[in-house]
């Protein structure tokens, strides 16, 4: 795949990934628009490559952020403080009867 061809897939993504953003859409789309502008002009296809990479760099966190948000979010939902009180109570008495 070309060079212009994955640069064009990783402003899709990112554009796709920005619409979650925690900061918001507003936050993310100019500073994303900002940071492909900035590197318009680069003709060397070392450092174009390395561009890339940094971006597929960014992808990854992102979604990991987003994993993790989204695994917050299910513990917050099925296990409350008393389940997790309940839990710790147990494993110490396990680790004091050992």
């Amino acid at each position: 795949m070309g060079q212009r061809t994955q640069v064009i897939n990783l402003y899709k993504t990112l554009v796709y990934l920005g619409r979650e953003y925690p900061l918001g859409w507003d936050y993310f789309r100019p500073r994303l628009k900002t940071a492909f502008m900035r590197n318009k002009d680069v003709t060397d296809p070392e450092k174009i490559e390395q561009l890339i990479s940094r971006g597929n760099y960014v992808v990854k966190e992102i979604e990991a952020l987003y994993m993790l948000r989204k695994y917050r979010t299910l513990k917050k939902r099925y296990y409350s403080d008393e389940n997790e009180n309940m839990i710790s109570e147990i494993y110490r008495r396990i680790e004091s009867e050992s």
